[in-house]
């Protein structure tokens, strides 16, 4: 299918953690589509974030939808967990589970869109046999684990390879890029087949607030996918 119109995801990795409740309201009123919540184990990747039940007290401080990119070694163990919090979409990697199908059926079992995420250096054919249990597929830009890193264009080619499967199977699946994404960034992504855009670092020190960040990407991701958007006949 072709790609719906851009969505802007905030991180909030780079949020004021002694205020999250106040700064998930303030992403919210800015006009963001969802907030993600990247969930580090220190195993996956090198940091600890952010626990469900963290999550779940952020909940109720939220006029849009919650995902959970788990950065964790044993993701099935706290699937659960996680949509219980509050989340709508789980995303895991395809590095971290042997049984990827049965994983993501879980997911959509417990009431929640099932999402994949790749790192860099994954090709994107490990995820072909998959994609009828897909809601998201996510082309990591950068090695997931910090914020703030460059980044990285070589991944273009595989959203490009994501965007032309997801085409032939006719299947309704987003394509989510996370990391380092930018005013300067965004239209590489977006040009390449993404239409869900995840920022943080850059959103959250923009100089003017937060709300002219949402409104600079989505008007750099539009104008980029704007070709494939009207090809599809989407508005």
């Amino acid at each position: 299918m072709a790609p719906h119109a851009p969505l802007i995801v905030p991180s909030v990795l780079p949020a004021d953690a002694a205020r999250l409740g106040d700064e998930v309201a303030e992403l919210c009123e800015a006009g963001v589509d969802r907030i993600q919540w990247d969930v580090m184990d220190g195993v996956f990747v090198p940091n600890l974030t952010f626990g469900p039940d963290v999550i779940a007290a952020a909940r109720a401080h939220s006029t849009v939808g919650f995902e959970a990119h788990l950065m964790v070694v044993e993701p099935d163990r706290l699937l659960d967990r996680y949509v219980d919090a509050g989340c709508e979409l789980v995303i895991v990697h395809a590095e971290t589970t042997p049984h990827l199908h049965r994983t993501l059926r879980r997911i959509r079992e417990l009431g929640a869109r099932s999402g994949v995420a790749l790192n860099p250096h994954t090709p994107a054919e490990v995820v072909e046999g998959v994609l009828e249990e897909t809601d998201l597929l996510l082309p990591m830009t950068v090695n997931p684990g910090f914020g703030g890193q460059s980044y990285i264009p070589a991944v273009e080619r595989k959203v490009a390879r994501l965007r032309a499967m997801v085409d032939a199977s006719g299947l309704d699946i987003e394509i989510e890029v996370d990391g380092g994404i930018s005013d300067t960034t965004i239209a590489g992504a977006a040009s390449s087949g993404a239409d869900v855009f995840i920022s943080g670092s850059w959103l959250f020190k923009h100089p003017e607030g937060k709300a002219a960040g949402v409104r600079l990407l989505r008007e750099r991701a539009a104008a980029a996918m704007r070709p494939l958007v009207h090809a599809g006949g989407v508005t």
